[in-house]
């Protein structure tokens, strides 16, 4: 009777639980987009590209603002590899901290940290970035993450709470890879920059640039004039 009472027993249990679902993973929060109402305001931006382009627009974008002993940091640049962003005491590439957001093969984007040596970037294992998410939409490489204002003497990680020239980049990447970038001078910051103080730069591209300068705005108009008037 014990044995037929348990198989019995068995056979409810079972037959309650049917169509019961498993447990499921809980949602992805999905990425939230980069606000640029904020840029000048609450956090400090840079853009590159066409004038009175976004961070879902810009060539290249990259914002920073503090948040308690962090900075926050939201790169995004239309490529299908990877964004970056250098810290250096100069306008050149070399000896530079560099924090990369890399699109890998599995669709992922991970936050990695780099050290310029001259003109080859050797990723560092030491990666002082948190809070780390990216995403892939789009053609464009986004990610965000924080990393502290102020870390330890230390050669391949800068203090942010001290100014330094930005070096901003973006390239293809293979396997996961970093490869060269994608244009041969990329854009560097004019002066250097502080945490402290929120700008809102805009940086136009190599096709935005010809004719916004005053020399040939100047070379333009006396073209036209010769041509007008005709030749003597």
């Amino acid at each position: 009777y014990c044995f037929l009472f348990l198989v019995f027993y068995l056979v409810m249990v079972s037959s309650d639980y049917t169509g019961y679902p498993f447990p499921t993973a809980p949602p992805v929060d999905p990425f939230a987009k980069i606000k640029v109402d904020d840029c000048g305001k609450t956090k400090g931006c840079f853009r590159y590209g066409k004038p009175g382009c976004n961070a879902e627009t810009c060539d290249y974008f990259l914002s920073y603002r503090r948040i308690g002993a962090d900075v926050e940091f939201e790169l995004s640049a239309d490529t299908d590899g990877w964004v970056a962003v250098g810290f250096s005491s100069d306008k050149k590439m070399g000896g530079d901290d560099v924090m990369a957001c890399v699109h890998d093969d599995n669709g992922r984007v991970r936050i990695q940290h780099f050290y310029n040596v001259g003109q080859w970037a050797k990723e560092i294992q030491r990666n002082p970035a948190r809070d780390e998410e990216g995403v892939f939409e789009n053609n464009r490489v986004t990610c965000r993450f924080k990393r502290p204002v102020y870390v330890p003497r230390e050669e391949t990680i800068v203090d942010l709470h001290l100014s330094w020239y930005y070096l901003f980049a973006w390239g293809p990447a293979i396997q996961g890879s970093i490869t060269r970038h994608d244009i041969d001078s990329p854009p560097v910051s004019e002066r250097v920059v502080s945490i402290y103080k929120y700008e809102d730069i805009f940086m136009p591209s190599a096709a935005y640039q010809t004719f916004s300068s005053p020399f040939c705005l100047l070379l333009i108009v006396a073209l036209t004039f010769y041509l007008l008037m005709g030749t003597p």
